[in-house]
């Protein structure tokens, strides 16, 4: 279970998120959407603590903080047990694709390196990658470093995915093979927050819909609730924008 209780974040006099409350499921894929400057990615950051909040609960599962009161202890327990799947990959240059997925394994977990090493093919294997194990992230495609970066996560076995607008910064044409990863990691029964603009992709993979806007939920249900019949004014505003552009079907 993820329980977040009146998380709160400002920087400075701006309000980024205020008060949100969200519960989830194990199992749960949840998405947030909203326009930009909604709080979305900052959602993201606070529950990993990357970014501090003011105030508010994080419980995932039998660990919970209180960020008010949280120790490095809990942190650390918390950072073990979620992964974020970042806009920008954050791959370590100077690593192959293998030692990418190796470090945290090795570095985090303390897992002897043979082991670490087996499991990181056993991850690469999994995302399409196991002819790349021994490239470096220059030599990869941006679909490719964000499907190392996928495997990185999942083989830290966490009990959360974290995953921030993953596609945003790929080429169009290299979209489908990292939106048919994740959604491969939902079938699989992880449970999952995703941040995305990929609405078509959103309705068909997430069990759950949230909709920020100036740092609150304004809508929270099913995908078919959400996008069909919406009950906020705007909601069905930012939702008709992408109607009207026509945003192609993703196939799944």
């Amino acid at each position: 279970m993820i329980q977040i209780e009146n998380l709160s974040k400002s920087f400075q006099s701006n309000v980024v998120l205020d008060g949100i409350s969200v519960e989830t499921k194990e199992g749960d894929v949840v998405a947030v959407i909203g326009p930009s400057g909604a709080g979305k990615s900052t959602f993201l950051r606070c529950i990993n603590l990357l970014e501090v909040p003011e105030q508010g609960t994080i419980q995932i599962n039998d660990l919970k903080i209180d960020v008010t009161k949280k120790t490095k202890e809990q942190v650390k327990s918390l950072r073990q047990s979620t992964a974020m799947v970042f806009q920008q990959f954050n791959l370590f240059r100077r690593k192959t694709a293998l030692q990418n997925v190796m470090e945290g394994l090795v570095v985090v977990k303390k897992v002897p390196k043979e082991e670490a090493e087996k499991t990181a093919i056993a991850f690469l294997n999994k995302v399409g990658l196991s002819d790349r194990i021994h490239y470096y992230p220059q030599q990869l495609s941006g679909g490719q470093q964000q499907r190392v970066a996928i495997a990185r996560a999942l083989a830290m076995n966490p009990e959360l995915l974290l995953f921030d607008e993953p596609t945003s910064a790929l080429d169009p044409e290299l979209v489908g093979e990292v939106l048919d990863t994740i959604r491969a990691t939902a079938l699989e029964g992880n449970t999952m927050i995703i941040v995305s603009h990929e609405m078509n992709f959103v309705r068909q993979v997430a069990n759950r819909v949230l909709f920020l806007e100036n740092g609150k939920i304004v809508e929270d249900g099913t995908p078919k609730e959400v996008f069909e019949t919406p009950k906020s004014d705007r909601t069905r505003t930012f939702l008709s924008k992408f109607y009207q552009s026509r945003e192609p079907e993703y196939a799944i």
